[in-house]
């Protein structure tokens, strides 16, 4: 597996890492989702791997909202890995808000892009996973949006040599099969079938043993 021992390991991004934690908890508290999953698989399949996992997201967070509390969400964790998920509000807003001020794909890509940069001095790594959208549907609007985010977070990821987690890919798979229905009302916010996904995609990209 990708982590050595004992090793501190920080998510960090929106609604979807978030997922109810208690903020009051400073990072311990680690949600209902995805980030939970993993803790639980990796204790219970790496009992050895020393692992203190954090959770820093907060629900409604753009990659803007990010750069404005790195420092004391990330940074201050003192974390050997990051695990940065975002673009989601990022694309969602173009479309449900449109008067606010918006997170061009221009924007997105360089202020990613400077917060990795700021955090590698001080990590092992940086592990990225993409936004998503829980559409089969390649050409609806938010979908093909969203597809241009998340191959901006990959193209990044790679440029800068960090892991890329290939979330969106991981949705189709299940898609291909079934309705996005069956995970969620609104097509961004996943149940626990959705979750383990996410999760599941994750491990698999860090070498984890089933």
């Amino acid at each position: 597996m990708l982590f050595t021992k004992p090793t501190k390991l920080l998510f960090v991004g929106d609604s979807i890492t978030d997922c109810g934690r208690d903020y009051q908890a400073n990072g311990i508290d680690l949600g209902s989702g995805y980030v939970a999953q993993v803790q639980a698989l990796l204790s219970a399949h790496h009992p050895d791997a020393q692992m203190c996992i954090l959770n820093t997201g907060i629900s409604g967070n753009r990659v803007t909202d990010l750069e404005l509390r790195w420092d004391t969400d990330v940074l201050a964790h003192q974390p050997d890995w990051v695990v940065l998920m975002i673009g989601i509000n990022d694309v969602w807003r173009h479309f449900d808000n449109p008067r606010m001020e918006q997170v061009s794909l221009e924007a997105y890509s360089a202020k990613l892009e400077r917060l990795i940069q700021r955090t590698l001095p001080e990590v092992k790594g940086v592990i990225v996973m993409s936004p998503f959208f829980l559409e089969s549907n390649l050409g609806d609007p938010m979908r093909e949006m969203m597809d241009l985010y998340g191959t901006a977070s990959r193209v990044i990821a790679e440029r800068l040599g960090q892991r890329f987690v290939d979330v969106q890919a991981a949705f189709d798979v299940w898609l291909a099969h079934n309705e996005s229905a069956q995970l969620c009302a609104d097509r961004v916010h996943p149940n626990a079938i959705g979750h383990t996904i996410i999760a599941s995609a994750f491990l698999n990209a860090v070498g984890f043993n089933w």
